[in-house]
């Protein structure tokens, strides 16, 4: 079979500009966490996902290996924030579509996964999409029989509620009466835990995190040193009340950056929100879903209740 990428978002120098300058405008300032993935972040969250404390990747790896078999067969699955696609082997070996969609705002890993599916499942068509899913994601190729959707690795808690909520209309908008939704969510646990899967004994994920200070001041053109990883520290909490990890970036002394034509004054102690990441209740994720207009055909979840995969059609 043949590939082909479709881009439909080229890189635009002037978006992280105009999140920061909005982050800016926030309290505490925000700095969206999809800068993380720079190519270095990218090698680091790979090293994150093989770390004892993280379980999330292996957790829905296992889920997935268990039940794979029940999935029903489509004509074409389409994967939002696909990245490098490593984790949709099973789905296409289980589901055989003839068409395989794997969308993401980075084209490279979309050609590299093009070429491997190709070479591997040579009776399956792969039509990438270089897009962002924040956009909106229709129209979506399909071929005959439905389609199913699939949206892994609990991305979906890096959306807060109002975002989320949009986001599923979107994934709604886009497909089509009968089609399928797969939804890979963390779930509520032991704070604790949860915690520790964010701030490791390594230190990989501080080093994920402060890398993204490095993606700033390249990609902003900043003076060097201006935002300096050594001067802030990683941090995790759980917020319990809105019940997701918060990742921050915890400045040890007051800074000035000059960026974007001000002074971005950070006083010592001050923390930067880089990323948060819901935990879900199953029961809630199912209104959430209702609500964006799919039906749960069913949910699994491991021995231990840690994440989840809901298998939903659209209405």
């Amino acid at each position: 079979m043949t590939w082909s990428v479709e881009v439909r978002r080229a890189p635009d120098p002037g978006r992280l500009a105009a999140d920061v300058r909005e982050g800016l405008t926030k309290t505490p300032v925000e700095i969206p966490p999809k800068w993380f993935y720079d190519e270095k972040g990218s090698q680091l969250f790979d090293e994150i996902t093989e770390l004892p404390e993280y379980y999330p990747t292996r957790t829905e790896a296992a889920i997935l290996t268990e039940h794979a078999a029940e999935l029903p067969r489509v004509g074409t699955v389409v994967e939002l924030g696909a990245g490098y696609s490593r984790k949709t082997r099973l789905l296409l070996e289980s589901v055989q579509p003839s068409l395989f969609v794997p969308l993401d705002v980075s084209e490279e890993p979309i050609r590299e996964a093009a070429v491997r599916i190709t070479r591997d499942f040579p009776a399956i068509e792969v039509r990438g999409i270089v897009a962002d899913f924040e956009d909106e994601l229709a129209p979506l190729p399909g071929a005959d029989g439905a389609r199913m959707v699939v949206f892994l690795g609990s991305t979906i808690g890096n959306l807060t509620p109002g975002p989320r909520a949009e986001f599923l209309r979107r994934v709604f908008r886009a497909t089509a009466p009968g089609d399928l939704f797969l939804l890979g969510a963390d779930l509520v646990k032991d704070p604790i835990r949860l915690v520790q899967a964010y701030d490791d004994s390594a230190g990989v994920t501080a080093a994920f995190n402060k890398n993204v200070l490095h993606v700033l001041a390249r990609e902003l053109d900043l003076d060097p040193g201006a935002l300096d990883p050594d001067d802030f520290d990683h941090v995790a909490v759980y917020n319990d009340v809105d019940d997701r990890i918060e990742m921050r970036l915890r400045a040890r002394r007051a800074l000035v950056v000059p960026l974007l034509g001000l002074e971005w004054r950070i006083s010592a102690g001050e923390e930067l929100l880089t990323e948060t990441s819901a935990k879900f209740r199953v029961d809630g994720l199912r209104t959430e879903l209702a609500e964006a207009g799919f039906a749960v055909v069913t949910t699994w979840t491991d021995a231990a209740a840690d994440f989840s995969l809901t298998l939903a059609r659209r209405l």
